[in-house]
């Protein structure tokens, strides 16, 4: 799976590289200078209570950090537009999370989720029992009894799993996320209406998704090195295969998803519960934030400040792991 996806990757820079040389793209730079607007989006909501603690469901949590790390956004921020995809208990189709991001013109994408591992299953073996079977059909069946063993099933939570890990979407979903980056592409224009059969728009549409996944990466990477940095168990930047995630994949620009925790352990429940939780994850979450905008916004215009502290630069994407699991 990784080495297609490393041949994936060289095959869409090939393509880029090709078609730039046969049509120059405009002198046009391809982004917007910095961040002018961050989707920042609480997941689950009203009938999709996500996973479970003992106390607690995920879409409360969910809800509780993400209008908590919005506050501190605007307060850190006071130039970026700062938007929810729902600041209430309502269900909110992914779809239209997506759709709102887009048309929103959002230059990031920010999913707060909450994690959890399945109950783990138990069989206790109670003995032996008497069972009936019958053997031949019609006036012919004849019963008989056998001994078979005799099991009790039962399940407990699953409280060993903990820590934080961020995803981004898996390049397996390049094509899908093209589409929406090229919708994003086109509207970035006044001058024409695109063709997206154009060669030259679609080497366009695909050098933005790079610079979109590259993006995503970085954030990722920094959210988790801040988790990290702050006494968390970091379990690192994934991508999700299978179906991918949504609301990852269907947003024109850099987005990532955050599991901030799982609500299956006691202590981490409580922990993102707390005033004293969600302070530290919204706060970690601020830190990389800050680091990736001073970032991109540095390369942008003359370079790093003198003495500005470089950043370490991420895993590729053919390290990352692929989960097989859907959110």
């Amino acid at each position: 799976m990784i080495k297609k996806i490393s041949i994936s990757l060289f095959c869409v820079l090939f393509v880029i590289a090709l078609v730039s040389f046969i049509h120059p793209l405009p002198a046009k730079p391809l982004q917007k200078i910095g961040l002018k607007t961050i989707i920042i989006d609480a997941g689950h909501g009203g009938k999709a209570t996500g996973t479970s603690g003992v106390y607690s469901q995920e879409k409360e949590v969910c809800l509780d950090i993400a209008l908590k790390l919005g506050k501190k956004m605007e307060e850190a921020f006071p130039d970026v537009k700062i938007l929810y995809t729902r600041t209430t208990d309502v269900y909110t189709d992914n779809r239209w999370r997506a759709d709102f991001a887009n048309k929103s013109a959002g230059d990031l994408f920010l999913s707060i989720h909450a994690n959890a591992m399945p109950p783990i299953k138990h069989t206790k073996y109670l003995g032996t029992k008497k069972q009936t079977y019958y053997v031949k059909k019609g006036g012919k069946k004849i019963k008989k009894t056998r001994t078979v063993p005799r099991y009790s099933v039962y399940y407990t939570p699953n409280n060993v799993r903990y820590g934080t890990e961020t995803y981004i979407w898996a390049a397996d979903r390049t094509d899908e996320k093209e589409e929406f980056v090229a919708e994003m592409v086109g509207e970035d224009s006044t001058e024409f209406i695109p063709d997206i059969t154009d060669p030259e728009f679609k080497a366009r549409a695909l050098l933005w998704t790079k610079k979109h996944f590259d993006k995503s990466l970085l954030l990722a990477t920094m959210v988790e090195e801040e988790f990290g940095s702050a006494g968390r168990l970091s379990l690192g930047v994934k991508q999700r295969n299978e179906k991918g995630i949504w609301v990852l994949q269907a947003t024109g620009m850099p987005s990532i998803l955050v599991e901030t925790g799982f609500l299956t352990n006691h202590d981490e429940e409580d922990y993102l519960n707390s005033e004293k939780g969600q302070d530290e994850i919204t706060n970690n979450i601020l830190n990389a934030v800050k680091r990736y905008k001073t970032t991109i916004e540095s390369k942008l215009t003359q370079g790093s400040a003198p003495g500005a502290k470089a950043e370490k630069k991420p895993a590729s994407a053919s390290t990352l792991p692929l989960i097989a699991k859907k959110k």
